[in-house]
């Protein structure tokens, strides 16, 4: 399914939402919030549940099964693509949830648990936004160099184990860019963990909301 023909079905349902529920978006009847409100709550609740699924998916999920059926550069070269994509989607998201919270919930009126899931929100869109402006850039920077270095070892097309490990202790300039790319991508992963303990902070928040 192409980009536009995901568009016009995620089009389609919203629409189809406005056609049995207006009020649910628009307000205007007794007992209805206002149009402003319902929609910074439709906002919200959609871009949060984006960030969160995407967040799952790619961290626990499938950036784990790439890796293990993989060949080790062919799995870097989609992450050096996918990785950009993924960030920019939870930034924007992360953004729009910040807004919308903070319109529903001014600071000068919230309650001290309101003001507690703004820093929560808050923290995951910097994390986000670091990883997308520099941590991410500079590991596939990093990744390609070590690939440059690892062809012409005549690895990183394997699956699974790699023999990087066992080639860096009898080749320093290989084991010198395993050090750096380590570092940058502990920060990147440690970034995007961080984010998402802050979006599951709020999950809680919004479940103790819910009346099923």
């Amino acid at each position: 399914m192409g980009w536009a023909a995901r568009f016009l079905t995620a089009v389609s349902f919203l629409a189809a939402g406005v056609l049995f529920a207006p009020d649910a978006l628009f307000g205007g009847a007794p007992g209805r919030p206002a149009a402003g409100v319902a929609a910074a709550r439709l906002a919200h609740v959609l871009c949060f549940a984006t960030a969160w699924g995407a967040a799952l998916w790619v961290t626990f999920i499938g950036g784990i099964v790439m890796f293990k059926h993989l060949p080790r550069h062919q799995f870097g070269s989609l992450q050096g693509k996918m990785f950009p994509a993924y960030f920019m989607l939870i930034s924007v998201c992360s953004a729009i949830s910040v807004a919308a919270f903070a319109y529903l919930n001014p600071w000068k009126t919230a309650s001290t648990i309101e003001r507690y899931q703004l820093g929560f929100l808050l923290a995951a869109l910097g994390f986000d936004l670091s990883n997308l402006l520099v941590f991410t850039p500079m590991t596939i920077e990093m990744m390609m160099k070590r690939h440059k270095i690892e062809k012409d070892l005549g690895i990183g097309g394997e699956v699974g184990r790699s023999r990087n490990a066992e080639l860096a202790k009898t080749n320093p300039t290989l084991a010198a860019m395993n050090k750096k790319f380590g570092m940058i991508h502990g920060l990147s992963s440690l970034a995007n963990i961080m984010a998402f303990g802050s979006l599951a902070m709020h999950s809680w928040y919004l479940a103790s909301k819910l009346e099923l």
